[in-house]
């Protein structure tokens, strides 16, 4: 039998399919058909895949097929998410053009991902960097920003003195920044901003309209967007007339109060730097070490006493001290907040540092609370303690009555608020989107004019300095465009999240230079049917883009509010890590398996000490290249196997011997094929009969298994699907007598749905075959709701009208076989001996009755 050799065969099939644009999708959006729209999250071009991308676009690959064979027209993009820091750091590392460095990557991610035969339709292809793309992107900004959608103020930021600019707080690691490991500073810049808490409560409310998302991430951006409902409580200030007000969600805390807490940026610190020493060189040490709540979460609680006293707000003659203390937020609330220590963790851990007074006031139903000398404060309280009128009341009832006599007494305000900041979308960075704006000192702040975009980054730029080099050189004087006197452009470029918020609307119309995008096309391909992605994208990229959807419908680009219909968010690829006896992290290609199942190192023999399977990463070493898997073993497999093992949005654990075992796979699908067109080509002709139609039954059985699989995204119980059917089939091959009709419809079949995973070889054997066309736009075969039905029923056995046993007997049978079989019972036997039968009643598939 000729053997599949995958390297000529892959390489033929990616080349007919770029050659022919096999899988581009037409402009006309009135074909009839039903539009299906899947994306996965598009890649940053790092210029090498891991086995991450090589499962997440696999998954994207596997619906775009299925849903093609059943009739869809579908749209299935790829694009490049190519300005960011990477690429700035490769032009300060390795001498390199940020602009050279990321196309030369994208080129070598383009030839793997055809390599893996990805059904992309590369005429959609784009470029976060391309300008045709980021002039419809200032474009859109500058809509924005006349809708009062987009601002610009004042802002506390990350700010590395090394580096100078800014870092995003995911870049500020232990107070330091990632890459100088300077201690970040916190500066006030002006920065540009998107109003997206303009949408906080529809963004909120809208994901219970998400049915087909993740719960995990629907609680992920409830939690995000947090929405409060409290109460704004004013403290009188002692000796003045004025006040602090402290915004609360737990007024019926308040008889816990010990102290008032303001943050560092609040007027009150502020003013009272200016003319206290001590107080001015606290606050310059709270500016240390970054402005994000994991940053304050993680740093020690530090504070400063004001010497300003409040009044209780339930009793004048109780007084709390003030205090600066550096893990209040300023952007929260109203950048204050009273410590209720024996029931707040970060409240107990400043009141014993500070040596201030803890009141439990929470009892739990045990009559258990806080006592002296617990280090933890107790969370777990259901009634009302040393709480005045409050006392006995639950804390629902507690609250309730709080909020009333407050809000009586004029002493509070009802207030809801949301964790939700806007959007800052300033980077002091050169390789980003520019923002479209011009300072003029006659003029002011000024957009470019439409016409005028893009406003294109220049190529001429030197990295041999830190900081921004759009700062420097002559691409930042400018001319104003209403006064034509000279001015200066903005020099901050767009957060890269912009570019991602927006680019699964632009694959709608990715060539229309007017606009985004047709308001027609994106009605009929939005939302996006199926995106694929990352968990880690759970939160900002999904809120950024429902924000951005949001936006687009308030300036007539589309009606459609919420981008994504069903989400998917991928597990990641795991593998066993491995030390050597030095503790030094080892490459899966540096270790061997004995037989009783110890690792070795294979350079000098000794033991390696195996840990857990982890994400694979560059750190540990626990890495697969899928170049080398794509060259040893071929696309197919390492398709097949990323999809096998495991449910899609579940960790997936790397194994060679699975791995070898979807490669088995693969050519046993050729053998198998190759075998049953041989016998249809050359073996005998044989009449359908009892086995053909069992094993008719067989294949319709497993059709509709991997139809339903395919249809609840359970893509690994498909793969075992076609396990069971190769098997089925390769049976049924080994029969004396084979049916053709029957085995070539089940080849069919068989080949139609390993296709969406492994397209080349069920590309080439469906040719071989000679069966109708290209195997990719084959509808979807459709099972036989009555083949689904058993063989077989159960038929009670009865002698003169009493149970007497039961048959397991085929429908199609008589009733005189049915007798015979009923006769054969021993329990019958026993009744009827030799005695003459006076009648059978038989009601079929049901009851025999034999009278005697």
């Amino acid at each position: 039998m000729e053997k599949y050799n995958f390297r000529v065969v892959e390489k033929k099939w990616q080349k007919y399919w770029k050659d022919s644009d096999t899988y581009q999708v037409c402009d006309d959006i009135d074909t009839g058909k039903e539009p299906y729209y899947v994306l996965e999250m598009f890649p940053y071009p790092s210029g090498r895949l891991h086995m991450g991308h090589v499962r997440n676009y696999t998954i994207g690959d596997v619906v775009a097929r299925y849903n093609r064979a059943k009739g869809k027209k579908v749209l299935h993009p790829i694009g490049w998410d190519s300005f960011g820091l990477p690429a700035e750091n490769a032009a300060i590392e390795k001498g390199i053009h940020p602009k050279k460095w990321t196309y030369e990557n994208i080129a070598v991610m383009r030839q793997q991902f055809q390599e893996l035969g990805f059904s992309y339709d590369w005429s959609r292809e784009i470029a976060s960097c391309d300008p045709a793309y980021y002039k419809q992107q200032q474009s859109m900004f500058l809509d924005f920003l006349e809708k009062g959608l987009a601002y610009q103020k004042e802002s506390f930021v990350n700010w590395d003195p090394v580096e100078k600019t800014v870092l995003a707080n995911e870049q500020v690691i232990d107070g330091k920044g990632w890459r100088s490991g300077a201690l970040v500073e916190v500066k006030s810049l002006k920065q540009w901003f998107l109003k997206i808490t303009q949408f906080s409560e529809e963004l909120l409310l809208d994901l219970k309209k998400l049915q087909d998302w993740p719960s995990k991430v629907l609680s992920m951006q409830e939690k995000w967007i947090g929405k409060s409902q409290g109460l704004d409580i004013k403290f009188p200030i002692a000796g003045d007339e004025g006040f602090i007000s402290v915004f609360t969600t737990r007024v019926d805390c308040l008889y816990g109060a010990s102290f008032l807490a303001i943050s560092p940026k609040h007027p009150i610190a502020e003013k009272l730097a200016k003319s206290d020493k001590n107080i001015a060189a606290f606050i310059k040490k709270c500016e240390e070490g970054g402005v994000s709540e994991e940053a304050l979460e993680k740093a020690e609680k530090i504070g400063c006493d004001t010497g300003i006293e409040v009044s209780h707000p339930f009793d004048k003659d109780w007084k709390l001290p003030v205090y600066i203390a550096n893990y209040i937020l300023m952007d929260y609330g109203k950048g204050a907040i009273f410590g209720c220590p024996a029931h707040d963790q970060r409240d107990l851990d400043f009141a014993l540092k500070y040596q201030l007074p803890v009141r439990p006031i929470l009892q739990g139903k045990k009559g258990r609370t806080w006592e002296e000398g617990d280090k933890q404060a107790y969370m777990d309280g259901v009634c009302l303690i040393n709480s005045s009128f409050l006392n006995g009341l639950t804390i629902q009832e507690a609250q309730e009555k709080a909020t009333a006599t407050l809000v009586k007494e004029d002493k509070g305000r009802l207030r809801t608020l949301y964790r939700l900041r806007d959007w800052g979308v300033s980077r002091q960075r050169y390789w980003g989107c520019p923002i479209p704006i011009i300072y003029c000192e006659n003029c002011g702040v000024v957009p470019v004019p439409k016409e005028d975009l893009p406003i294109i980054l220049p190529e001429d730029v030197d990295f041999s300095k830190p900081g921004n080099p759009l700062n420097r050189g002559k691409w930042k004087e400018t001319n104003c465009p209403k006064c034509s006197r000279k001015a200066k452009r903005e020099t901050d470029t767009f957060d890269t999240f912009f570019d991602s918020s927006w680019y699964y609307a632009r694959f709608c119309d990715p060539k229309n230079r007017e606009k985004p995008f047709d308001f027609k096309k994106a009605e009929y391909w939005l939302p996006v049917d199926a995106y694929i992605g990352g968990v880690e994208h759970a939160i900002l990229h999904l809120l950024y883009s429902r924000f951005f959807s949001r936006a687009m419908v308030a300036r007539g680009y589309t009606s459609v509010k919420e981008p994504f219909k069903r989400l998917l968010t991928q597990g990641m690829v795991c593998h066993k890590t491995y030390k050597s006896q030095a503790g030094k992290w080892l490459h899966p290609s540096e270790v061997k398996r004995l037989k009783d199942g110890s690792y070795i190192k294979i350079d000098d023999g000794t033991l390696v000490e195996v840990g857990r399977s982890e994400k694979m990463s560059k750190s540990k070493k626990n890495t697969v290249d899928s170049n080398e898997i794509l060259e040893i073993y071929g696309a197919d497999t390492a398709r097949l196997f990323v999809m096998s093992d495991s449910p899609s949005d579940r960790n997936f654990d790397w194994s060679d011997e699975g791995l070898q075992g979807s490669w088995r796979f693969v050519n046993k699908v050729w053998r198998v094929v190759v075998e049953g067109l041989t016998i249809i080509e050359e073996g005998e002709v044989f009449p359908k009969d009892s086995d053909a139609l069992s094993f008719q039954r067989e294949i319709n059985k497993g059709l509709h298994e991997i139809t339903r699989a395919f249809d609840e995204w359970h893509f690994n119980k498909a793969v075992s699907g076609l396990y069971s059917m190769a098997s089925n089939i390769q049976t049924y091959l080994q029969k004396n007598r084979v049916c053709k009709e029957s085995l070539q419809k089940a080849l069919q079949i068989f080949l139609q749905v390993c296709a969406p995973f492994i397209p080349h070889v069920c590309s080439e054997l469906w040719l071989k075959c000679c069966f109708k066309g290209d195997i990719d736009w084959q509808p979807w075969p459709q099972y036989d709701e009555a083949l689904l039905q058993s063989e077989t029923c159960k038929v009670m056995v009865q002698v003169n009208g009493k149970l007497r046993g039961s048959l397991d007997v085929v429908k199609t049978l008589g009733k005189e076989e049915v007798q015979e079989k009923a006769l054969s019972l021993e329990s019958v036997q026993r009744l009827v001996e030799k005695k003459m039968l006076k009648k059978v009643i038989y009601v079929p598939n049901k009851i025999i009755n034999i009278v005697i």
